[in-house]
């Protein structure tokens, strides 16, 4: 249970270091998916293992869900872009992002 608390936290706070939707995704996917994992392991003795296969299959899932919900929007004429734009195409104000 303790490394369950542990790991939990770690992906909280790291989570708010992420800058674009992919990588927020990726890092609550991968804390949620390793105390899912672990407590799944815990029940046939293998807490550890079961926290790193879940953390993978959650960072990989998260990441994926948060990249097909990144858009960009200009916060000036309302116009939405994919994130690989930075200024808007039509008044050239710096592009922020869009969470869905």
């Amino acid at each position: 249970m303790r490394v369950i608390l542990i790991l939990l936290g770690v992906s909280l706070m790291v989570a708010g270091c992420a800058t674009t939707p992919t990588q927020h995704g990726a890092l609550l996917g991968g804390g949620t998916g390793a105390g899912i994992g672990a407590i799944i392991g815990h029940q046939s003795g293998k807490t550890a293992e079961g926290a790193l296969i879940g953390g993978a299959a959650g960072a990989l899932a998260g990441g994926l869900i948060g990249d097909a919900a990144a858009q960009k929007f200009c916060p000036k004429c309302g116009g939405s872009y994919t994130q690989d734009k930075q200024f808007c195409p039509k008044c050239g104000t710096e592009l922020k992002w869009r969470q869905r």
